[in-house]
């Protein structure tokens, strides 16, 4: 089997929420990507699972020559590596490995640990298997990590010129606009807290997180300005929404949404629900009973950015955050918290992945949507 065969079989597995532990990651990912890529996993002079490090445990050290670590692979679970690439450079550092890899699986973190900056500007590349085509992160996962190219030195090489190559930074410039955009479409749950929290902060209410997502989708609508949110009010007219002076004929209202009944149906049953959260909330719990593992599986998943839609901890749903959790989550089975603080795109996008964990048969008896 190919590295690019291995790739797509691994990408299937994932969507369907296959690896609930580190353990899973490193028996069902990590192991047989490093077969594929060469690497003699069954000698354990070359592959160190739990190298020692002076009372300290690296999960993989990857040595050549044999018991001299080349690089550092730290393991997480799937949507759990934050924050976790501080201990990984404190490991490598002193250990003087010129490569460490943090990985959960589906996201690969390549880092050069001895060049400058922040751990994040010495990462040389973030592979996310399943937003990257087999072809790219085949080519990724063989230019870093083969066991020939690592041996050759041919790796470490390929890695540092793709660090200090310049070209890169005028990437990212050309990327900006398109990422700010893309934050406005994908209406990203963090970015509609700042906003919220803003417009709290500057008159002291806080609207809800439908209202601000309307608002960001209506600035895709308009024409960039500098004074495109510069507005006037007379004395007289303060209170009266007739009278906001436009400074850009492009601004659109934000809409608002007529009461809606919140229907949905699964396995050809229709069921009333009293808001678009609780479509999802229900969906779980049917697809929980229907389904005895999909719970589990569908929290093996990577959610948000920092966020999980679904966890046995409520403090694991907003990291950082112990109001959000208090606030804006519910029990929707034994043991199990779903987050609430979310706009209908991300609900939507809780929907769109809650029938990829199920898989086709139960996937084709959902309808619901909540856009």
């Amino acid at each position: 089997m190919t590295i690019e065969d291995q790739i797509e079989k691994t990408k299937e597995a994932i969507r369907q929420g296959r690896f609930t532990s580190e353990a899973a990651v490193s028996q069902g990912i990590l192991l047989p990507f490093l077969h594929t890529l060469g690497w003699p996993v069954f000698d354990t002079s070359i592959v160190v699972p739990e190298y020692s490090l002076e009372g300290r445990r690296v999960d993989y050290g990857l040595c050549h020559p044999a018991s001299r670590p080349a690089v550092f692979i730290e393991v997480k679970k799937i949507g759990f590596s934050e924050g976790a690439d501080r201990q990984l450079f404190e490991y490598a550092f002193h250990a003087g490995v010129p490569m460490a890899i943090l990985t959960n699986g589906q996201e690969w973190s390549f880092y050069l640990p001895g060049e400058q900056g922040r751990y994040d500007e010495r990462r040389v590349y973030k592979l996310d298997l399943l937003e990257r085509s087999s072809t790219e992160a085949s080519g990724r996962l063989n230019r870093y990590l083969s066991y020939e190219r690592i041996c050759s030195g041919e790796a470490l090489k390929a890695a540092r010129s793709d660090y200090q190559n310049v070209a890169r930074n005028r990437e990212i410039e050309a990327t900006l606009p398109k990422a700010w955009r893309a934050l406005l479409e994908e209406q990203d749950s963090l970015l509609l807290d700042l906003l919220a929290e803003k417009v709290e902060d500057l008159c002291g209410y806080k609207p809800d997180i439908d209202t601000c997502g309307n608002f960001l989708g209506s600035m895709l609508t308009q024409k960039p300005s500098p004074d495109l949110y510069l507005y006037e009010k007379t004395k007289h007219e303060i209170g009266s929404p007739s009278g906001w002076k436009r400074e850009s004929p492009t601004f659109r209202p934000i809409r608002t949404r007529a009461v809606e009944n919140f229907v949905f149906s699964f396995k050809g049953q229709k069921y009333q629900a009293g808001s678009a959260r609780e479509i999802v909330s229900k969906l779980f719990q049917l697809l929980g009973k229907e389904d005895g593992d999909f719970l589990d599986r569908f929290a093996a998943r990577k959610h948000g950015k920092k966020r999980r839609y679904l966890a046995r901890n409520r403090n694991e749903l907003y990291p950082g955050r112990p109001d959000l959790s208090e606030e804006h989550s519910i029990e929707i089975a034994d043991g199990w918290w779903m987050g609430t603080n979310y706009s209908r795109r991300d609900l939507q996008k809780m929907i769109n992945l809650a029938r990829e964990v199920a898989g086709p048969s139960l996937s084709s008896q959902i309808n619901a949507r909540v856009e």
